[in-house]
């Protein structure tokens, strides 16, 4: 029965693999079908997720044990509460406050994470002397990067005209955030490969035995 199981989830997982597939001809039955399936299960999983690995053992755990202890807990258990009123037209206002909370906590950790991740490490690159070391390949790059810098947010500064000295150097900033975001381009693309790579893997290997798993 188990190996009945392992070879009907193998099908199943190819068929649905060549079903997604099927949309690089044209939107079909089979890839809606697929797609809705898939948004399905990945909904289900989360929920069941949240409720076993997030909210008993951070919430109800600690709450039906010693609720004296950790009566801080019912604060973020009503503002969940609350955020579910949005399911309720008449009440819908209600989940407002636990959602504005959330951006704006959120918002808040992020502005510093990205303060010192995009903006203060990358000052802190620009400012130390390229020249120390023996590494030709280190200094250069780290000669790139302080041209990189300068010049791109010299490109952002609009109140003066992109004329004469001034404009070729913003000209040079175009030129390096072409490259940056040519390379998240990239990047991303190879992401998106790697997950081919890994379904043809599984087709030629797993499911056809053409190639080993």
């Amino acid at each position: 029965m188990e190996h009945f199981f392992s070879v009907l989830g193998i099908w199943l997982g190819a068929l649905f693999t060549f079903a997604i597939f099927s949309f690089l001809y044209k939107d079909n039955p089979f890839y809606k079908i697929a797609e809705q399936i898939f948004v399905g299960l990945s909904a289900g999983y989360w929920f069941v997720y949240t409720i076993y690995f997030i909210l008993i053992p951070n919430l109800f755990n600690p709450l039906t044990q010693d609720i004296s202890a950790n009566w801080i807990k019912l604060f973020p258990a009503a503002l969940g509460v609350m955020m579910l009123m949005r399911l309720i037209p008449k009440i819908e206002w209600v989940s407002r406050f636990p959602i504005a909370l959330v951006i704006g906590t959120t918002s808040g950790v992020f502005f510093l994470r990205y303060l010192k991740s995009d903006v203060i490490n990358q000052l802190t690159a620009t400012i130390i002397n390229p020249f120390q070391g023996t590494d030709w390949v280190v200094i250069i790059g780290k000669c790139l990067l302080i041209i990189g810098t300068l010049t791109g947010v010299i490109y952002f500064y609009f109140s003066k005209k992109h004329e004469g000295a001034f404009g070729v150097t913003a000209k040079i900033g175009i030129y390096f955030l072409m490259v940056s975001f040519g390379a998240a381009f990239g990047y991303t693309a190879m992401a998106r490969i790697s997950l081919l790579i890994g379904r043809l893997q599984f087709l030629l290997g797993d499911w056809l035995g053409i190639i080993s798993p």
